[in-house]
């Protein structure tokens, strides 16, 4: 590797791991799919209800396998996450109305 890829290597910054780290980018796709916001690859603003479903339900997972375990912070963050995600998809299923 040259000097210069390894200098260009060394200035890039990457975020510290935390547990955000896993739960935004699942709640992000589960807001594309639910048609929330635009898909940034397509620019398109689409819905994929079950896919969607699937997302919550990963971080339901989540959410169980890691109870008592998690920061006071990080559970607000996932509880608040996931609330937000149910409460869209019961209203885009048209579960409950608006």
């Amino acid at each position: 590797m040259s000097e210069e890829g390894k200098t260009e290597k060394s200035q890039r910054f990457l975020p510290p791991i935390e547990f955000s780290t896993i739960v935004l980018p699942l709640y992000i796709q589960a807001s594309i799919k639910l048609g929330l916001i635009e898909d940034p690859q397509t620019g398109k603003t689409e819905e994929d209800l079950d896919f969607a479903k699937r997302l919550i339900d990963v971080l339901d997972l989540l959410n169980d396998r890691t109870k008592g375990n998690l920061e006071k912070d990080e559970e607000v963050l996932l509880g608040s996450c996931l609330q937000q995600l149910k409460m869209n998809y019961l209203k885009k299923s048209k579960i409950i109305s608006t």
